[in-house]
């Protein structure tokens, strides 16, 4: 079957040495939309948003992600981002070089898909941990051979006004930049990749979101402080358009920060982007 369990739970997926620059790490935060100059200018006191840490690795990729998994005869056109979470040890430094080491760690049977969970930890030359970092793919049409469905706690959204509620305007060139931090997938620029993928356009990048939610709540809950992030973790529940709007809310509570994120306004008003938003704090 494409789907190994007996071959794909627990499989080293090996070792990458791999080191970001000062510039990386401003081309990053301009691809999210950044323009604070702690974010923006190497002179300004440069902080690194902890998002940073799960594209680091592949930054200077210019090929699609590979699928080149263990056990698992999958293809590109089957996957969807499901979820991604990173923890941090520290601040990510400004510029440095860090080896990650990544396995498969879980496969859930959904009957008519799989989700495949993999985990990564980042190590300085020294050997400390900088951050380990957690996310799953959901891999449509698998599924069905009588595994563990796996199991999942939604994050209940506070029942009072949120402590922030802010939006950002996605450019229609955003998912175009956002490539340049290591995901060529097509499905994010070729107009013909997306449709025969079923969107009616490109959509834009699930982790540059992800970037977009984590900087706002910093930004609008912490000061605008990255370093207070301990973790960042999420659900991906939907697509963005470039062009269209972000609307983030945030909720402190019990020592951490609940989030979601829709979108604003058109057609899609509403429409979520991502769910169980949960940022720690240090």
């Amino acid at each position: 079957m494409p789907i190994d369990p007996s071959v794909a739970i627990g499989a080293e997926l090996g070792s990458l040495d791999f080191t970001w620059s000062e510039s990386d790490v401003l081309l990053y935060h301009l691809a999210l939309g950044a323009t604070d100059l702690s974010y923006t200018l190497e002179t300004a006191g440069l902080q690194v948003l902890p998002s940073f840490g799960v594209v680091a690795p592949t930054f200077h990729a210019s090929d699609p992600p590979p699928l080149d998994l263990p056990g698992c005869d999958i293809n590109l056109a089957q996957v969807v981002h499901g979820s991604q979470s990173i923890e941090l040890a520290g601040p990510v430094p400004t510029s440095g070089s860090a080896t990650v080491t990544t396995r498969t760690s879980e496969i859930w049977d959904k009957g008519k898909a799989a989700v495949i969970w993999q985990e990564g930890v980042a190590t300085a030359p020294s050997g400390e941990r900088l951050w380990t970092t957690r996310s799953s793919i959901f891999v449509k049409g698998e599924g069905g051979w009588g595994g563990d469905r796996g199991s999942s706690t939604p994050v209940e959204i506070p029942d009072r006004e949120p402590d922030t509620d802010t939006t950002y305007d996605v450019t229609p060139t955003q998912a175009l930049l956002y490539r340049l931090c290591g995901d060529r997938n097509p499905l994010h620029a070729d107009p013909g990749f997306a449709q025969a993928a079923g969107f009616p356009a490109p959509i834009l990048h699930g982790l540059c979101s992800y970037g977009i939610v984590l900087r706002t709540l910093t930004d609008q809950l912490l000061g605008g402080d990255s370093g207070q992030v301990a973790g960042f973790g999420v659900k991906f529940a939907g697509v963005v358009f470039p062009g269209e709007t972000i609307r983030v809310r945030g909720w402190r509570e019990d020592g951490r920060i609940i989030g979601s994120a829709t979108v604003a306004g058109g057609e899609r008003d509403g429409a979520p982007v991502l769910g169980d938003v949960v940022l720690t704090t240090a």
